[in-house]
């Protein structure tokens, strides 16, 4: 019987722009494309989960406005279970999405607005949901103070703890003792061990700075070639799986998490949830947006057997 996954994060509405280029500082650009939707790491990876057939909470404040309308729709079609308070003096949070138009890469600002003002003693409110998890899993879109509570909580009780540590920031040594398990792309993995992540060996040397920080365990994100497990007895490169042409990459890391969450929870090898996780990012990236590129069970399932 899978266990449950429970999320702190934060929803944004995402404002994607596709476009040929960034424009530089005073200058407009016309945009091919644009879209309102859904994402937010903790949200995208909580909706990643939940419609891979996955009990999955997800934490975290949201405004009193039209996107936290949004927010809740979201969840109530994937099957996630809120638990957000309703926050009136601040905002739901906001991203800004520039898609190159040429390849599918992408850029983001976000703003977690009411998120942000998520705190310690809000988690502690949330202690028993953190301590019945299966798995729990956060990023650093919210207060670090926040983040390192839940992850204390839920380590104490037994959940396996995920820290997917984006968008990269100075982190405190002592949250990396928390962590079962963390999940950074190739950017952050540089910017938290100073190691620029290049090749596999490169990810390598960054993810072994992660486990002298005290991690039990790194796995480092690397695109188009897949991801490497890498742990204090092995270390193993799992190949990208491809779904098709890739359409965009936004919310592919999110994917990634969300369906490595859920693959532990259902009891699965730490190996075996990488390549569960590599297929659902596999087809997430042949689709636009983030949240509604999130694929079923039955589609990142086929994808993985043909792995």
């Amino acid at each position: 019987m899978a266990g449950s996954v429970v999320v702190l994060g934060v929803f944004v509405a995402d404002t994607a722009y596709r476009a040929v280029r960034q424009p530089a500082m005073g200058e407009t650009v016309l945009g091919l494309d644009f879209k309102l939707g859904p994402g937010g790491k903790g949200s995208n990876q909580a909706v990643a989960a939940a419609k891979l057939g996955v009990e999955t909470h997800m934490i975290t404040r949201l405004g009193v406005d039209t996107f936290a309308d949004m927010a809740n729709e979201t969840w109530r079609q994937a099957g996630v279970r809120p638990a957000a308070i309703a926050t009136p003096e601040s905002y739901t949070g906001a991203a800004y999405i520039f898609v190159d138009s040429r390849t599918g890469d992408n850029a983001i600002i976000v703003s977690p607005g009411a998120a942000a003002l998520i705190s310690v003693r809000d988690i502690d409110a949330s202690a028993d949901l953190i301590r019945s998890a299966s798995v729990f899993m956060t990023q650093l879109e919210q207060p670090v103070d926040a983040a390192m509570r839940a992850l204390a909580i839920a380590r104490e009780a037994g959940a396996t703890t995920i820290l997917n540590p984006a968008p990269a920031a100075a982190l405190p040594d002592a949250i990396y003792a928390l962590c079962d398990y963390v999940t950074p792309n190739e950017t952050e993995a540089e910017a938290l061990t100073g190691r620029a992540v290049e090749s596999i060996d490169d990810a390598r040397a960054a993810a072994e700075i992660f486990l002298a920080k005290g991690a039990g365990a790194a796995i480092v994100t690397l695109g188009k070639r897949g991801a490497l497990l890498h742990t204090p007895d092995r270390s193993v490169h799992v190949p990208a799986l491809s779904a098709g042409p890739v359409v965009e990459t936004t919310g592919a890391g999110d994917a990634f998490n969300g369906g490595f969450a859920a693959a532990m929870a259902k009891g699965h090898s730490p190996l075996e949830a990488v390549k569960f996780g590599c297929a659902v990012a596999g087809v997430s990236v042949t689709r636009a947006g983030t949240a509604p590129s999130m694929p079923s069970l039955e589609e990142a399932m086929a994808l993985y057997r043909q792995g």
